[in-house]
């Protein structure tokens, strides 16, 4: 499991509602963190999946990484893959293909 920043950031990221398994219906829900990308976001309670991206924790104020989402998307190209038309291999599904270049997992 990823480590955020700070306990609070921790709570919210792993949030999980017995009521409401989308995080984007739950109104308690706050952050969406999305391990591909390594970007976080407020969710935007609107009845869709919007979400306004965010550098800081609201709590501790850390600045949170850089965004890892046209890397990702030149990794794939470098491959040859499409991801709008190919498959996209299971390892680019999460924060797995960032660990393959020793990137490791803790977010800090």
């Amino acid at each position: 499991m990823i480590e955020h920043c700070c306990d609070a950031m921790n709570r919210q990221v792993h949030r999980r509602c017995d009521v409401h398994p989308d995080p984007f219906a739950c109104p308690d829900a706050l952050v969406w963190f999305a391990p591909k990308f390594r970007e976080y976001g407020l969710i935007v309670h609107d009845g869709g999946t919007a979400t306004i991206g965010i550098a800081h924790c609201p709590w501790c104020g850390t600045e949170l990484p850089a965004s890892q989402r046209d890397r990702w998307f030149d990794e794939l190209e470098a491959r040859g893959i499409d991801p709008w038309e190919d498959e996209v291999p299971p390892e680019f599904e999460d924060e797995r293909w960032l660990r393959a270049d020793g990137g490791g997992s803790a977010i800090a």
